[in-house]
């Protein structure tokens, strides 16, 4: 090729636009699919008959970044009612609400599904969507930062596994509606048809 040629072409291909990945295109550009982990009663963490969805490098952006782009993705999803914290290092759950956790800094090995559940490991860009039942527990973390949400803005109770608890957080539970979206990837895939039918 000559010069003049290569000069044409060079031209061109810096005037052509590049896709950028931005955080608020990154989930929408490619097609997500969560791991899927399933716990059950274990006699004193109820769990859930829906799986924990778990989003592996779900977004690009990291600390105070990545944090407010969590907030507001979770926010035009319609989960709220939202915090930036860790996760209590004891097993516990919520039976008044179904939650996201959205990791924007850090690490932690978190047990899902109480004594009888897993650990998995998490990290910075990682998204958890928890049904209402399921436990977790944080068994070791580093420099971790999580925005919590809730759908429709819910307000979350602790629970811990303690006699005297159930049935009343049984039934709380299965008065819970399946939310209409996914925290990150809205109504159209995700959450609406990964728990339909279950």
């Amino acid at each position: 090729m000559n010069r003049h040629a290569f000069l044409r072409l060079l031209g061109a291909a810096a005037t052509t636009p590049l896709r950028q990945t931005t955080a608020a295109s990154y989930p929408s550009s490619r097609l997500m699919q969560p791991e899927q982990l399933f716990f059950q009663d274990d006699g004193k963490i109820p769990n859930s008959r829906f799986p924990v969805l778990v989003y592996r490098n779900a977004f690009p952006a990291r600390g105070a970044a990545g944090a407010a782009w969590l907030e507001q993705r979770f926010a035009e999803q319609n989960w709220t009612n939202s915090w930036r914290n860790g996760v209590y290092a004891y097993h516990h759950y919520h039976s008044t609400s179904h939650e996201v956790l959205g990791v924007y800094a850090g690490s932690a090995r978190l047990q899902l599904g109480g004594e009888q559940g897993r650990p998995v490991e998490v990290q910075a860009g990682d998204i958890l969507v928890l049904p209402a039942g399921v436990g977790h527990k944080n068994l070791g973390s580093k420099q971790l930062g999580i925005v919590g949400a809730y759908p429709d803005g819910r307000h979350w109770d602790v629970n811990r596994g303690l006699p005297g608890e159930r049935p009343q957080t049984d039934q709380n539970i299965a008065a819970l509606p399946i939310p209409l979206t996914d925290p990150l990837l809205g109504s159209a895939q995700g959450l609406p048809t990964l728990w339909k039918g279950k």
